[in-house]
């Protein structure tokens, strides 16, 4: 197959593990823009392969997928991304993880006292939630669910 006429979807998924259901809910979700070649065939450029990996990785580290495909749209879509523009885009991925890291080092040190608490939505969690401002966010675990302490 020449490179002009992009990958299956079938290679894509050999090439990256994924299903081809996942491929596709991931084109449903934006995170890729196949073609249709004269067939009607999907056709996937070869930078779609590093984007798939990409979201791999950054499911991995708890990113949703919203916050993955607004990440992703800082890359080029019409050309494969360069070491220039991964580097862009790194920069707010690594400020994300050292968020998480730092959150979970608290945790970590804490852990005693959540375990304890469990829903970390009582009145007397001074680490995470003095006074009990959770609780104005909503019923149960709502730091764990998402919810920031702000």
């Amino acid at each position: 197959m020449a490179v002009s006429e992009g990958l299956s979807i079938g290679a894509l998924s050999r090439r990256t593990g994924l299903a081809v259901s996942a491929i596709r809910y991931y084109e449903v979700q934006g995170l890729i823009r196949p073609w249709r070649n004269a067939g009607g065939q999907r056709r996937f450029q070869r930078a779609d392969l590093r984007r798939l990996s990409f979201v791999i990785i950054a499911q991995k580290f708890g990113f949703t997928l919203p916050e993955i495909r607004e990440l992703l749209d800082r890359l080029p879509g019409k050309r494969t991304p360069t070491p220039k523009d991964w580097a862009a885009i790194s920069v707010a991925f690594r400020t994300r993880l050292d968020q998480r890291i730092e959150t979970l080092q608290k945790l970590r040190d804490n852990l005693d006292g959540c375990i304890g608490c469990g829903c970390l939505s009582m009145p007397k969690c001074a680490l995470y939630n003095p006074d009990d401002r959770a609780r104005a966010k909503g019923a149960g675990p709502r730091y764990l669910m998402g919810d920031s302490p702000d």
